[in-house]
């Protein structure tokens, strides 16, 4: 199913030689040798995935292992996984869990040996396609997007990390998105036909809930309980019509956070007030250099702030490339570095290995994961020549 195709010739031992030179010269706590890294995939269409795969990934060195399947799912397409249990958690895009209309979250033990997974049951997402799943920095809740039913969930966690219903009889673990325009639809018709949450991302303090809304043209603050399991509406953001948020990441500090928006190709920076639980948007940038003139069938998908917050990065579909950004560390405002191909199609999500050193793209079009050494002086990525073949890849993920 899947070959591994490492650096070769002249080319590869430079790239060696240079992530040498990143690992010496980083700065960065020592890394921790072999990990396993988890992929969600699509297993719709003509897709040969069979659910959730595992490989090993080398934190020195930056080579991966041939990849494996983990544990037989139906498109888990998004993954997190607990802060301090071996638990992992997947969004399941099926029509119903259970008898109820709608897609589900499900919830995977872990053999920390392996990385093999073992269900541990699922509970219904309340909403049409959810496409998006994250846990509360102290492990007690998971959230969980839905962008078909426009509309964001809160499940509580036993403490094994199983998943909790929403309480019976009680709306309070759920929010549903609505239009508040008397004008309908927005700006763009075509997608923007109707709430469609893509992303939620709890605070470092658990106390809110960060929604981006493509659809609104909002990113959403919602109040979080993390005792009770609830969410309730709080404040919004209004972003440029057409934009399109999608994806978003806090900076390290805590008091910037980046929205990649999935339809004009751009990056929003805002300011966040942790206290009032607020958002004001400072910058926005384009994902792409000028000279990028025709777009079409263009879209970004992922936005990740580098550990050190000196860098961001974001995905370009369609271009399949990633744009680096410096940060301003007064501001948090941002200045596009340039692009850097990924060496296969469609990067609907990358991640950042643990300590910062590398950068894995999905292609989700291609079935491939590509790593890329990250220059810690500079933030700009260099391809390793290290690509494995994942059938359609659509999220990476490491236990913290």
């Amino acid at each position: 199913m899947s070959s591994i195709r490492p650096p070769i010739g002249s080319r590869g031992l430079a790239c060696r030689a240079m992530l040498a030179a990143v690992v010496v010269s980083s700065g960065l706590p020592a890394a921790a040798a072999e990990r396993h890294v988890w992929f969600g995939t699509g297993t719709r269409g003509q897709s040969k995935s069979e659910g959730i795969y595992v490989a090993t990934f080398d934190d020195v060195s930056g080579t991966l292992g041939t990849p494996r399947l983990a544990g037989r799912a139906v498109n888990p397409s998004f993954l997190a996984l607990h802060p301090s249990l071996p638990i992992l958690y997947a969004v399941a895009e099926v029509p119903d869990v259970d008898g109820k209309p709608g897609g589900g979250v499900a919830a995977f033990s872990i053999d920390e040996a392996t990385g093999s997974l073992q269900s541990l049951g699922s509970q219904s997402s309340g909403g049409a396609g959810p496409c998006h799943v994250t846990v509360d920095p102290a492990g007690k809740v998971v959230l969980a997007a839905n962008y078909g039913g426009g509309s964001a969930i809160c499940l509580r966690l036993t403490a094994d990390g199983r998943l909790e219903p929403v309480t019976a009889g009680s709306p309070g673990g759920f929010v549903q998105h609505a239009y508040e325009r008397e004008q309908g639809p927005g700006f763009n018709a075509g997608r923007q036909e109707k709430p469609h949450a893509h992303s939620i991302n709890p605070s470092s303090d658990g106390r809110f809930a960060i929604v981006c809304d493509l659809g609104l043209d909002k990113v959403f603050v919602h109040a979080l309980d993390t005792a009770r399991g609830t969410l309730a509406p709080h404040t919004a953001a209004v972003l440029p019509a057409g934009a399109g948020p999608r994806h978003f990441a806090f900076h390290p500090d805590g008091r910037v956070g980046y929205a990649v928006n999935e339809l004009d190709l751009t990056v929003t920076v805002l300011a966040y007030d942790p206290k009032a639980g607020t958002l004001t948007p400072l910058q926005t940038v384009p994902t792409l250099p000028a000279d990028v003139t025709d777009r079409t069938g263009f879209s970004t998908a992922e936005v990740v702030v580098h550990p050190t917050g000196r860098f961001v990065y974001a995905s370009n579909r369609g271009h399949d490339s990633i744009a680096m950004y410096a940060v301003d560390a007064a501001t948090g405002r941002l200045d596009l570095l340039g692009v850097e191909p990924i060496r296969g199609k469609t990067p609907r999500n990358f991640a950042l290995a643990p300590g910062g050193r590398f950068l894995l793209a999905a292609g989700q079009a291609s079935d491939t994961v590509t790593v890329f050494a990250i220059d810690q002086a500079t933030g700009r990525l260099a391809f390793t020549g290290t690509s494995i073949d994942v059938p359609m890849p659509m999220c990476i993920r490491w236990r913290p």
